[in-house]
């Protein structure tokens, strides 16, 4: 994990001095490298057309309760310290009293000297004086009131009932700014977010992805009583749009090779990662429909499979079909694993997708063929801040969903910056932590289990980068990668009767649980269709889910 250094103030008990995690602030256990020279990455601040941004990491506590929220240790309010001259205030920032202290706002400088304005007023959105439970002090939320033709894109927070002083803070042209949603739940007055009369919920852009111009400014809203009373804040617009505070090429390098997750496969893993040129090297095959009969090899590159077009059915690959090549092409071959890398997640290819095991109470059950599938891919995304170039979030995706964790929360190779990774055994979904997930409920579900072994995978070995469409003809597409159909065949067969063959094992009590389980996961789970390639995936271009 990383590092926690002490901030100056603890919770004093009477008996014992204890350390809350939000006293501690989190820091990557490796300092960050020297950037190779480029042009506006990792410099500081973004110009986004007018309005010049730059991240701030310093903060000052400004009120706090130790009751409801994450683990029900609280929420920590805090407004910016040690704004760079010439920047202003656009918000205060908050997160649960759980977590060590991690996470930034945005300021503003005005370059045109009209975007940034004072606000005429405050509306109190919400103040804890009625709240009972425990608080240090009392706390009161603002909301700044813009003149026309500005918006407000962050709240303040005091720990008084005295107004803000309008020069505290600045508002925005509504130009410059976007539509915003609520976010990640970080803080009720309740432990549930379902039960609390206030939430407190992080922002982000309601548009993403790699052409949304919306950005984040690392502020929050206020929801009372279910009434989202601060929704009228919004999110900063890069008008410019500019991509030079995007990384070339000797930077992108330099991150894969600080950041670069190293992945632990299950000691029991028979299915085993590749590369997409050993995948074809070593007997895959192209099928057409109306031609099954006469598959064809595939070149190395991939040079001969169709590009381009859509999922129309017409085209899919499988394994070969000689008995002692398809099995050694289901296996893989972790030597020539390789990280396919897209400036936004990273992919890695598995032959095969192993069948699916069920946990139902104190009975393992393996699923027959559900769950099985050729051409399986799975990715992670490592989101890395165009300010400083530091790591800040990572997406573990897991099958047709995933998680995103503050680097904070995540694993890292000891005294490195790399990401620690656990693949879990046959679906090959990626978790933060080695043991056993459960996809279901009750002690019933689908197993997901991972464990530190000595089968790894690093990424920052041996990878390929496929695509950064920013950097134009600098990074050339493989031609498989615009293979827009399926990487496996559709798989016929009857998924009852499997299930049927897997309720005979269980006791009569569990098997009305057991089905309910099942009918409740999503298609993916079940394997029944080839898999489309990385480029056709929403988050190839969006942002996960």
């Amino acid at each position: 994990m990383g590092n926690c250094l002490s901030s100056p103030s603890t919770y004093i008990s009477k008996k014992v001095v204890q350390l809350l995690p939000i006293e501690t602030v989190f820091k990557l256990p490796a300092p960050l490298p020297v950037w190779p020279t480029g042009e506006g990455f990792a410099n500081g601040s973004i110009n986004l057309g007018g309005l010049e941004v730059c991240q701030v990491s310093n903060f000052t506590k400004i009120w706090a309760t130790r009751e409801g929220g994450l683990d029900n240790l609280g929420v920590t309010f805090f407004e910016p310290s040690q704004i760079p001259d010439g920047f202003l205030m656009l918000g205060c920032y908050n997160q649960p009293s759980s977590k060590s202290q991690f996470g930034w706002v945005l300021a503003g400088k005005d370059d045109a000297g009209d975007i940034l304005q004072t606000p005429v007023d405050y509306t109190l959105v919400w103040s804890s004086e009625s709240l009972k439970i425990k608080q240090n002090g009392n706390g009161y939320i603002w909301a700044p009131v813009p003149p026309e033709g500005y918006k407000a894109v962050g709240l303040m927070v005091t720990s008084s009932p005295e107004k803000p002083p309008l020069d505290k803070i600045r508002v925005v042209r509504s130009d410059f700014t976007e539509e915003c949603e609520k976010d990640t739940w970080i803080w009720g007055d309740d432990k549930a977010a379902q039960s609390s009369k206030v939430n407190i919920y992080a922002l982000r852009p309601k548009t993403r992805g790699s052409q949304a111009h919306g950005v984040c400014v690392g502020t929050f809203m206020t929801q009372v009583d279910g009434a989202a009373s601060a929704l009228s804040l919004s999110c900063l617009k890069n008008k410019q749009f500019s991509l030079s505070h995007m990384p070339n090429l000797d930077q992108i390098n330099t991150i894969i090779q600080t950041y670069s997750p190293l992945v632990y496969l299950h000691p029991d893993e028979p299915f085993l990662p590749s590369s997409v040129s050993w995948f074809f090297n070593n007997g895959a095959l192209l099928y057409k429909r109306g031609e099954e009969s006469n598959p064809v090899r595939i070149d190395p590159t991939g040079s001969n499979l169709p590009q381009g077009g859509s999922n129309d059915g017409m085209y899919w690959l499988d394994l070969p079909t000689d008995g002692a090549a398809k099995g050694k092409v289901k296996k893989g071959d972790l030597q020539s694993s390789n990280a396919y890398f897209h400036i936004n997640p990273f992919w890695v290819f598995y032959p095969f997708n192993g069948a699916a095991r069920a946990k139902v109470k104190f009975i393992n059950i393996p699923l027959g063929k559900i769950g099985e599938h050729v051409g399986d891919w799975e990715h992670m995304t490592l989101r890395v801040s165009n300010f400083n170039g530091e790591l800040w979030r990572v997406y573990y995706s897991e099958h047709s969903g995933g998680s995103w964790l503050n680097a904070s929360e995540v694993e890292f190779v000891s005294g490195k910056n790399k990401v620690v990774a656990y693949s879990s055994l046959h679906g090959h979904a990626f978790y933060a932590k080695p043991g056993l997930v459960l996809q279901g409920n009750n002690d019933i579900g689908i197993r997901n289990d991972t464990s530190k072994s000595k089968i790894m995978m690093d990424t920052g070995v041996r990878f390929e980068m496929v695509s950064a469409e920013y950097l134009g003809s600098v990074v050339v597409e493989p031609p498989w990668l615009n293979f827009n159909r399926p990487w496996g065949p559709k798989i016929n067969y009857d998924t009852r009767e499997e299930l049927k063959n897997v309720e005979k094992l269980l006791p009569g009590n569990l098997k009305t649980q057991f089905e309910k389980m099942v009918n409740s996961l999503p298609n993916e789970v079940f394997g029944e269709e080839g898999p489309l390639g990385p480029k056709m995936k929403n988050n190839w271009n969006g942002d996960e889910v």
